[in-house]
């Protein structure tokens, strides 16, 4: 990489978030790629689905370079946040390379216009809908990383695996039972601040 490129920073953040999006789902089951761990029904592919669907938007559509690809979940009428899960249907290998295919469509699309060529996004408020490549490219940054933290806290609740990737954990060293008193000693003292300051 070439920190004195700006683009190459860029390509640099934006595919070392997409790639870690995507090892959150190696080695897991159909089912558990699926499942809704929280609430609001978070999962690890849907994520995948909603990340490409915004790296096809702002950095396709917004710059008049539509993909071509059917995405009928952020269509005009769409159910609300069904581009934030599969149906049963829609297998791993069409999100993972409808995902890929964004990544390609996306970087051609920072190869092939400067940082500051102005663009407009379809679903902001007319009037408020101009954007920069630039700035489109590190909203897709923002985005994709947010979403890979949120699959991070998926992935370790599925089956305790933690990290980047499989090389880069970015934990300190330790075994079962050392996180399990890590995780009792930050307990016991979230049950003391209580005590303390709301006591």
């Amino acid at each position: 990489m070439n920190l004195s490129d700006p683009k190459d920073v860029l390509r640099f953040y934006v595919q070392n978030a997409r790639d870690a999006l995507l090892w959150k789902l190696e080695g897991l089951s159909e089912y558990d790629i699926r499942r809704p761990l929280t609430p609001t029904g978070t999962n690890l592919l849907g994520l995948v689905k909603h990340v490409a669907s915004i790296e096809l938007g702002y950095l396709g559509d917004t710059f008049g370079r539509p993909s071509g690809e059917s995405l009928p979940w952020v269509a005009q009428g769409a159910e609300a946040n069904a581009d934030m899960w599969a149906t049963a249907s829609e297998s791993r290998e069409q999100i993972v390379g409808l995902y890929r295919r964004a990544w390609a469509h996306a970087d051609a699309t920072l190869d092939a216009l400067a940082l500051d060529t102005v663009g407009r996004v379809p679903w902001w408020p007319a009037g408020r809908d101009d954007v920069t490549l630039h700035h489109a490219v590190v909203r897709v940054i923002g985005d994709t990383h947010r979403h890979a933290g949120h699959a991070d806290i998926l992935r370790e609740l599925i089956d305790g695996a933690v990290g980047m990737n499989l090389g880069n954990t970015s934990m300190p060293p330790g075994d079962a039972a050392y996180w399990e008193g890590h995780r009792e000693r930050l307990e016991r003292a979230a049950l003391d601040a209580g005590e303390t300051h709301e006591g």
